[in-house]
């Protein structure tokens, strides 16, 4: 037995960048011919593609997880990695894209339509394209990125131009058949429809879709019957038709009380709230079963007081054909007037450039108190790629970062928010968070070493701990401090003498005068 499935959640993530590498150019009578690292590949992305064959989400409700080709790694000889391959992912025509909190990424109408939900990461770069004038031979290379992992909501809404609703076994089915060359399963029991049945109809030189929305009974919108399940398949359409069993065998039930049920429980359905509402769209009324004489008497006892009130009817039999034909030319009024409307010409769309502010420098810092700890937290686009690209076992590599962290200004930007040396810096969010004791760069030159070191980074058994660093720094600025005190004594005392001269000497250059050496002697 055959399933529809008409919403998913699918756990997708681009593939993940391959590694740049760090290597040296060798040959016979030339052992050290320059960096010639070749770069990272980058990561496949998954990419939904719309293909008008596949007809439900079933595949992905059994195999929910899809990830792309990781990107090759860098190789010597300038020798690129190949890039991951790309994951495409057919679905069905009408599929909105969606974040489990409801945000919609995309609406894929239309044979082809492509979107990417998770794009793949950047391979890291060799250390040839690395080298510059300052750095003729790095010893180092950048990391792939990792590719974009995320659950994204698939949601089925068919593309149908007519929506037939009504009470189950009201004649939908029957009449789809009838009009089209679809054959859905037909009974004589409620609820012989499990899935919406699409059929295309030709009136004339109009072509359109009928779709059957099975099962909307009373109660529906507290989660009674299927009907309000399968109404998202609906949002689309251009005419609601109503229809409504004319031969019902149940006492308490006639066209007019089924039609105030329905409508009732369309009202209650808002759809995606960007959409014009099921109740407000235009509406026939559809009564069905005339092919008995039961049927017959209660379409023409109905029919004039469903008029009174705006609708127009169309009385039908789906046994005997009757009134199909009227039927098929009114849906098709509706229908082509749609369209009409919906290919008037519009204003072109206002292209609005927003260009970044002169003061905006791409990251923030923000002082965040866990405790007795202050951690300074660097959240921005550039910050964050770089570490992840950062291999933190080279040295060289994590003064490379610290170069590009001063030159975009994070460290002026650490200063002013109150940062001190040997302070808690995090880069990130969460736990992908890299968190560093802070040293402030002395220098934006690169002091760089033997290949894969930086002088300016020192081993673990060198490096000091983080009070000791903030001891000293703490030392360094009270030195300081005593030293402007002793200053200010010294102005205020009016003592401006060259501390190495004489004591006793004039300040003109001549010897001090005998009674002032003898009054000085007196006093001591």
């Amino acid at each position: 037995m055959s399933q529809f499935v008409d919403r998913v959640v699918l756990h997708v993530a681009g593939g993940a960048g391959g590694h740049g590498v760090a290597s040296v150019h060798r040959e016979k009578f030339k052992p050290l011919g320059g960096p010639d690292g070749g770069n990272g590949g980058h990561g496949g992305d998954v990419v939904l593609v719309v293909d008008p064959s596949v007809t439900t989400l079933l595949e992905y409700h059994r195999s929910p997880h899809r990830r792309a080709g990781d990107g090759g790694v860098g190789r010597g000889g300038n020798r690129s990695g190949a890039d991951g391959a790309d994951v495409e992912l057919r679905v069905p025509d009408g599929t909105v894209v969606t974040t489990p909190d409801g945000e919609v990424l995309a609406d894929l109408l239309g044979d082809g339509t492509r979107v990417v939900v998770a794009a793949g990461g950047r391979g890291g770069l060799g250390n040839a394209a690395l080298a510059s004038p300052r750095r003729k031979a790095p010893g180092f290379a950048l990391l792939g990125e990792p590719g974009e992992a995320r659950d994204v909501v698939l949601e089925l809404k068919t593309v149908a131009d007519v929506a037939l609703v009504g009470f189950p076994s009201a004649g939908k089915s029957s009449l789809v058949a009838a009009m089209s060359a679809a054959r859905p399963k037909i009974a004589d029991y409620p609820f012989t429809t499990l899935t919406p049945n699409l059929g295309v109809v030709e009136a004339g030189d109009v072509r359109f879709t009928v779709a059957d929305v099975p099962g909307l009974i009373e109660g529906a919108s507290e989660g009674r019957g299927l009907g309000l399940e399968f109404l998202r398949h609906v949002e689309r359409c251009a005419v609601l038709a109503h229809v409504l069993d004319t031969a019902t065998l149940e006492s308490d039930r006639d066209p007019v009380r089924d039609l105030d049920t329905i409508l009732a429980e369309l009202e209650r359905y808002r759809g995606d709230g960007e959409s014009v509402p099921l109740v407000e769209r235009p509406q026939v009324v559809v009564l069905n079963k005339v092919d008995t004489t039961d049927g017959r008497d209660m379409a023409d006892l109905v029919a004039p007081q469903l008029r009174e009130r705006g609708y127009e009817v169309f009385v039908v039999s789906a046994v005997s054909r009757e009134g199909l034909r009227e039927l098929a030319f009114g849906l098709a009024r509706y229908v082509a007037a749609d369209r009409a409307e919906r290919a008037r010409p519009t204003a072109p769309e206002r292209v609005v450039l927003r260009p970044l502010a002169t003061d905006d420098a791409g990251f923030t810092v923000t002082p965040e108190q866990h405790g007795d700890r202050t951690v300074y937290r660097v959240r921005g686009g550039r910050p964050e790629r770089w570490v992840r690209q950062t291999d933190f076992a080279n040295d060289e590599a994590v003064g490379y970062l610290a170069d590009r962290l001063a030159r975009a200004g994070v460290e002026d930007a650490l200063f002013a928010a109150g940062a001190v040396a040997g302070a808690e810096v995090a880069i990130g969010s969460g736990d992908d968070a890299v968190l560093f004791d802070w040293e402030p760069t002395l220098s934006g030159v690169a002091t760089a070493g033997p290949r894969g070191t930086d002088l300016r980074v020192g081993g673990e058994s060198a490096r000091a701990s983080r009070a000791e660093r903030r001891r000293a720094y703490e030392e360094r600025m009270d030195a300081k401090s005593a030293a402007r005190d002793e200053l200010a004594e010294e102005r205020a005392a009016g003592r401006w003498t060259d501390p190495d001269a004489d004591p006793d000497a004039d300040p003109d250059g001549g010897p001090a005068p005998d009674d002032e050496r003898a009054g000085d002697g007196a006093g001591s």
